[in-house]
């Protein structure tokens, strides 16, 4: 036995992803025989254990099969990466910023923040795209009084691709278009996904300057879908003064620290703060706590931007599909314009300060 004849051997294996023989498709870098037994280093760009697992035993099976049991067979399996000189960079072609705007616990405004945030910014001149990524409970084509509306179709360099729809300045896209309102989505985890997937990929956004997508609440496969899919610029946590709230807030800053997930937390907005009656403007009413924004900033190092008071008319404009700061001279506008400044500060210093976020690469096992 010699090289030649281990290479012979293994010239009867097949590899599913070129459909050649493994020495063939260059998968074997090299054969070492000795008195004690044969090793064999192999080379693929596949990650997955179960792939290197199935290579290990077709290699052990054929080399039984061709010099009997009691030959000591070692196989060494090298991941590399593939290629990428040919591959489009990660991301949404023509997308600047994306910003997630997230939630531990569901309740705490965090829709009505991000619509808010995102017509505020398309209201001061900028490009501006929102991803309702809530697939289970998508609530923007309330928000901004499009309902009825559907996305359009446009073929792009010989592709079907399809088209926002268009609102109040900015181009959105929700699950929301494409069910019946009054019917449940009971998806699996896989669809939804899926769904996020062609909403972020399949739509043709041209130059956008900003991009926010709104969160479902929690920590689960929706927001692993989407650090995996595009390469985010940062997280925006919103959550209430309210215990219960910042502990899951707590959880949601904590899984985007994550070390494989590696996504910088801009800071926490702090929604319900205090109520003010109208007929007493002095008075302030701290109904669900105080300090919790600051308390927790401090605890996970990030910072407030900004915290919005509990204000009858915020929650009637995103009733009425039109969100609170179109409402010039009112208090919330104030409110709103001052969380803008804070976010739009908190995105440069992150761009200046911070490396281009990457696409996560999560492998399970």
């Amino acid at each position: 036995m010699d090289r030649d004849a281990v290479k012979e051997v293994l010239t009867k294996i097949q590899d599913p992803d070129s459909g050649k023989d493994i020495v063939s498709a260059g998968l074997l870098k090299d054969v070492e025989v000795s008195e004690n037994g044969v090793r064999i280093l192999m080379t693929t760009d596949n990650p997955a254990m179960h792939h290197k697992q199935r290579m290990t035993d077709a290699i052990l099976f054929a080399m039984e099969r061709g010099f009997g049991k009691e030959l000591q067979v070692d196989v060494d399996i090298e991941v590399t990466k593939k290629e990428q000189q040919n591959e489009p960079k990660p991301g949404i072609p023509g997308v600047k910023h994306i910003i997630a705007v997230a939630s531990g616990k569901g309740g705490v405004g965090k829709s009505t923040i991000t619509a808010n945030l995102a017509v505020g910014m398309a209201q001061r001149g900028h490009k501006v795209a929102l991803v309702d990524a809530d697939i289970y409970g998508p609530s923007m084509p309330i928000m901004l009084d499009v309902q009825r509306d559907r996305p359009g179709a446009i073929e792009v360099d010989g592709t079907k691709r399809m088209t926002p729809v268009e609102t109040h300045g900015l181009k959105l896209m929700s699950i929301g278009f494409f069910a019946d309102p009054a019917q449940a989505i009971v998806w699996r985890g896989a669809m939804a996904t899926k769904a996020l997937r062609q909403m972020f990929m399949d739509t043709w956004w041209g130059d956008i300057d900003y991009m926010f997508i709104d969160m479902p609440p929690g920590t689960g496969d929706i927001h692993l879908t989407a650090v995996q899919t595009i390469p985010l610029t940062g997280a925006v946590v919103v959550t209430t003064p309210q215990d219960i709230a910042l502990a899951d807030a707590r959880k949601g800053v904590a899984m985007f620290r994550m070390t494989q997930i590696d996504v910088p937390v801009l800071g926490i907005i702090e929604n319900m703060s205090w109520f003010t009656p109208e007929e007493l403007p002095d008075n302030k009413y701290y109904i669900f706590g105080t300090r919790g924004a600051e308390v927790l900033a401090d605890e996970m190092e990030t910072e407030v931007l900004g915290k919005l008071p509990l204000i009858q008319s915020v929650r009637e404009a995103a009733d009425a599909g039109r969100p609170a700061v179109l409402q010039e001279g009112t208090q919330a506008r104030q409110h709103l314009d001052e969380l803008l400044d804070s976010v739009v500060e908190a995105i440069d210093k992150r761009v200046g300060q911070l490396p281009e976020t990457k696409v996560v690469e999560i492998n399970r096992r």
